[in-house]
């Protein structure tokens, strides 16, 4: 039987952007579902009842899924499976690329900013850092997850608005959660983190075996005790 994977790209972006991580899933054998939704039109919580729906349609026949995602389409699988929209039994493995886990203080900048604001669309509101926020309201991960996050910036003004190591948009402190069973950071900026060779060697390490390899393996990244 074939291995089957969910592709979810971020917020303000499209499927095209998760391209490089489904040509490389393709040619490693997996069925790939590179879902697009209308991520600038919708809430979280509609957005995750909109992925949840596609996504039961997909491969019927597949005792659970592998997910990679990207940002925003972490969080709105994580709000899928806390609604109960997709059952845990649906999951196998998932790999997270730079979600704002803990939330972003980027989103919470660019939203007090109207320029900014209406770009990317309803839920960056929501991505925020505050007791308010949906990332707030999640509890501990529940399916079996790896996380990567991203320590390099193009966009060294959202970054004055980040403490500490971030990808531009997502703090390195605030892309895990309670639960992630293993964290990696690599040296990568928020847009282009599903691009990196180096990086879908971890995503497809991490389907098939449960952990990212070690640092000393991987010169362009290292892991972080959770």
């Amino acid at each position: 039987m074939s291995s089957y994977v969910v592709l979810l790209h971020g917020l303000g972006r499209t499927a095209h952007s998760m391209s490089p991580v489904a040509r490389e899933a393709k040619r490693r054998g997996y069925a790939v579902l590179n879902l697009g939704y209308p991520s600038r039109t919708a809430s979280v919580a509609d957005l995750a009842e909109h992925v949840a729906h596609s996504i039961q349609r997909f491969a019927p026949e597949a005792p659970a899924l592998d997910f990679v995602t990207h940002s925003l389409g972490g969080i709105l699988l994580r709000v899928a499976v806390g609604a109960g929209l997709i059952p845990l039994d649906r999951i196998r493995r998932a790999v997270l690329l730079a979600p704002p886990n803990q939330g972003s203080e980027a989103a919470d900048f660019m939203v007090r900013v109207p320029l900014l604001r209406r770009v990317p669309g309803v839920a960056l509101g929501e991505l925020g850092i505050g007791a308010d926020g949906v990332v707030a309201q999640l509890g501990r991960v529940s399916f079996e997850c790896g996380v990567i996050a991203g320590s390099r910036t193009v966009n060294p003004i959202l970054s004055l608005v980040i403490p500490g190591p971030d990808d531009g948009k997502v703090a390195v402190a605030r892309a895990t959660a309670s639960g992630v069973r293993d964290f990696l950071v690599v040296p990568h900026s928020h847009p282009f983190i599903m691009r990196a060779a180096g990086v879908h060697r971890q995503i497809f390490h991490f389907l098939a075996h449960g952990h990212f390899t070690p640092a000393e393996g991987c010169p362009e990244s290292h892991q972080q005790p959770l």
